[in-house]
């Protein structure tokens, strides 16, 4: 490759590649950093559009499919993040009055927190711009390849499922063990 090629080239995770690498080694890269280019663009479109950070919006997302509300510690093992990066997160929607916490019926130490009228409004009107966004960005990938994908990615999950003592390490490092 000429020096005018690699100058264009993406600078992301996958760039630390060598040939000699093996594929296992190269296939989590490449995954990596697809990843995070998709996250990225997402990140941007949702700041740009609605002025809302991806975590926000998941937190939303996350309270979206549980009327009843959920725990502050649920919702942070959902979300695989610490209590006390939810806590900031939730302290920023009830500003905005998008969630409210409501007390837990039976533990009065506790709460939940649920989305708002104006909460769950808000959110559908994202969660429908995000899903085209989705789509959008993996128009170029056929359905049979996204099938193929799926059952690749369901297999390779089923590993760390199957696996206690991985699964633990993964919530551990997550914050998902508090």
């Amino acid at each position: 490759m000429d020096d005018a090629n690699k100058a264009r080239e993406p600078l992301d995770l996958e760039s630390r590649l060598r040939e000699d690498h093996h594929q296992s080694l190269k296939l989590w890269l490449r995954m990596l950093s697809t990843t995070t280019m998709i996250e990225t663009e997402i990140r941007n479109r949702l700041r740009a559009e609605f002025g809302i950070t991806l975590p926000r919006f998941d937190l939303m997302a996350q309270l979206e499919r549980h009327p009843e509300g959920l725990r502050m510690g649920e919702l942070s093992k959902r979300m695989m993040v610490t209590g006390g990066n939810i806590t900031g997160i939730t302290d920023q929607l009830e500003q905005e009055e998008l969630v409210v916490r409501v007390p837990d019926h039976k533990d009065r130490r506790a709460y939940s927190v649920k989305l708002t009228p104006a909460g769950r409004k808000a959110f559908e009107r994202m969660a429908s711009v995000h899903e085209a966004w989705v789509d959008e960005l993996f128009a170029n990938v056929g359905a049979e390849q996204k099938s193929l994908m799926m059952q690749g990615l369901a297999q390779l999950k089923s590993q760390f499922m199957a696996d206690p003592d991985a699964a633990s390490a993964i919530d551990d490092e997550h914050g998902g063990a508090q």
